[in-house]
């Protein structure tokens, strides 16, 4: 499974690559403190299937967290359930994102 840290995600940003980015965090969460993610939490995850298939279609999907588990277990789900298997996992996730 792909990783990257948070300089080479904002990075890759810089460069207009064809990326989503998709915040698995509760939606209080996301309220605080978000980096332009669509916020799907990790439990709703199996209801967005037809949109997350859709976007993976069109680029690869950044998947994040507070850090960087939840967002490992959204890939691996999407993976297993929907065969989505262009995400990209945030590695440290949110915490890691002002260092």
């Amino acid at each position: 499974m792909k990783e990257m840290n948070a300089p080479e995600l904002r990075e890759e940003l810089k460069q207009n690559k064809s990326l989503h980015l998709i915040d698995v965090r509760e939606p209080y969460e996301n309220e605080e403190f978000n980096i332009g993610g669509t916020n799907i939490p990790l439990g709703d995850l199996l209801n967005h299937e037809e949109e997350l298939k859709e976007l993976s279609k069109t680029g690869d999907l950044v998947l994040y967290c507070r850090s960087g588990n939840r967002s490992v277990m959204a890939q691996k789900l999407l993976a297993a359930r929907f065969g989505i298997e262009n995400t990209i996992n945030l590695k440290g996730g949110v915490i890691r994102w002002d260092e």
